[in-house]
């Protein structure tokens, strides 16, 4: 079994934690951490709970397994091939077994945020990077907290470089993950609106982004999007490393410039130090060549020069139902986006529609932006008015919170006709009268939305 971690003994960790062997061997080797029980999946794991552990069947196949522990359990409450280490504080222990890790290793780490755009960004990155480095990253979009554990282990003794994704449930998420992975490179994609739930405001929203600050090395350098207008009111004036923006501005220090809509993805130049570089990026939109752009940087940070990385960009494969172009039922053309919905992703989409949809007439099906608390009525709203400002021939919202953004379009002059549904059921029936040959679709939400992913799904014209 492949080990995700730079081997210790329990011996090595009871010096790094200060603990004392309560039962078991020094000897053993450890391989894999965890928190939780839950998070345990293999033998040779260490597990640092609070928590009295009482069924111990579950965790046989687990052994051996090392727990560190402040609770002093009795002899006749624990198996006998269970090796403890007892510490007085578990959770400043199990902050100095994160921290030495992480010490352990010199190598570039690179942090990403933002609402839209970190996976691809970390995904351009991780390809550019893997033709001859050993590179360890997010798995797909697993970037939960939880996970941040994992994902420091996974640094290895011959790991050359590490992407991580660090995303924003709520207030100090971005400081808690950089405790863990100290990154070298930060970048920020873009900021639009998003777990309000939690951040309560957009400007809680914009701060807990802007915590990526505090967490790069002072050496380091922090990759922004210079066109985003959220972004632009983070402070980075406290950060002491190097700030590197990118965009089309004549202010970037990369800048796209020449950007085209190409088969199957995009055109443009790149221009750094007064060079100009052709680049094309797989994927439809602007907003895939800003995640280019930053992927760029980063990977220029790490030694890559601008024409090696251009090269392996073009092999670049995005994830399926990121703005999929797929052949559709009655010869219509889907554009298959149900990765996610954000106001931020929506503007890109109906850009996008719009853009390959010239000749067509153009569908847009919008499902319901989650995340929002208190937020949910105005941030649809705000969609209805991007909506309102883009345009397309026909609208077709899923979900009573999605009808939101239709009734505001229409309240501001959107005449365009607008379908409203409670769920998807009703909505092939409509679609089966009306697309053809002339039709492209956007179908847009989010991948929990297991209504919009079923419809998305029969919209696909049958192999």
């Amino acid at each position: 079994m492949k080990k995700t971690m730079k081997p210790h003994t329990v011996g090595d960790i009871r010096t790094i934690i200060s603990g004392e062997l309560m039962q078991g061997s020094d000897e053993v080797e450890v391989h894999y951490g965890a928190y939780r029980l839950k998070q345990i999946k293999n033998q040779n794991t260490i597990l640092f709970t609070d928590k009295r552990i009482v069924n111990w069947k579950s965790l046989m196949k687990y052994f051996p397994l090392v727990l560190a522990t402040d609770w002093k359990y009795s002899k006749s409450e624990i198996p006998e091939n269970l090796t403890i280490i007892h510490v007085p504080n578990l959770e400043e222990a199990y902050w100095k077994f994160v921290h030495y890790y992480r010490s352990q290793f010199n190598l570039p780490v690179v942090a990403i945020t933002g609402t839209a755009g970190k996976t691809t960004t970390k995904e351009m990155i991780k390809h550019i990077l893997s033709t001859d480095k050993k590179v360890t990253s997010t798995i797909l979009t697993s970037n939960s907290r939880t996970a941040s554990l994992q994902y420091l282990l996974s640094i290895e003794e011959d790991t050359e470089a590490a992407i991580f994704e660090t995303a924003v449930g709520s207030p100090g998420d971005v400081l808690k993950a950089g405790e863990y992975f100290k990154p070298t490179i930060g970048i920020i994609t873009n900021i639009g609106a998003h777990h309000l739930n939690y951040c309560n405001t957009l400007e809680g929203y914009i701060q807990a982004k802007g915590e990526m600050v505090k967490i790069i090395d002072p050496k380091g350098v922090l990759i922004i999007n210079a066109e985003d207008i959220n972004t632009s009111k983070i402070d980075v004036k406290s950060f002491a490393g190097r700030v590197i923006k990118v965009g089309t501005h004549w202010s970037c220090h990369f800048r796209a410039c020449n950007i085209k809509y190409h088969q199957d993805g995009m055109q443009f130049s790149v221009k750094h130090k007064r060079r100009n570089y052709q680049m094309f990026v797989p994927g439809f939109g602007e907003h895939q060549v800003y995640n280019a752009l930053a992927a760029i940087a980063a990977v220029y940070e790490m030694g890559v020069t601008i024409p090696e990385a251009a090269v392996q960009l073009k092999t670049f494969r995005k994830y399926n139902k990121q703005l999929q172009v797929v052949d559709g039922i009655n010869d219509s053309v889907i554009i298959d986006d149900t990765w996610s919905i954000t106001t931020t992703s929506l503007e890109a989409a109906l850009k996008v529609l719009n853009e390959i949809g010239k000749e067509k007439k153009k569908v847009a099906i919008l499902g319901t932006i989650t995340d929002l608390g208190s937020w949910g009525y105005t941030i649809h709203e705000q969609a209805g008015e991007l909506i309102y400002r883009i345009g397309v021939d026909v609208l077709i919202t899923v979900g009573e919170h999605a009808s939101i953004m239709a009734d505001h379009a229409v309240k501001l002059g959107f005449s365009s006709p607008v379908y409203k549904f409670r769920n998807e059921v009703l909505v092939l029936n409509l679609l089966s009268k009306i697309l053809d040959s002339n039709t492209i679709v956007l179908i847009k939400g989010d991948m929990y939305s297991q209504p919009i992913i079923e419809l998305a799904s029969k919209l696909r014209k049958k192999k």
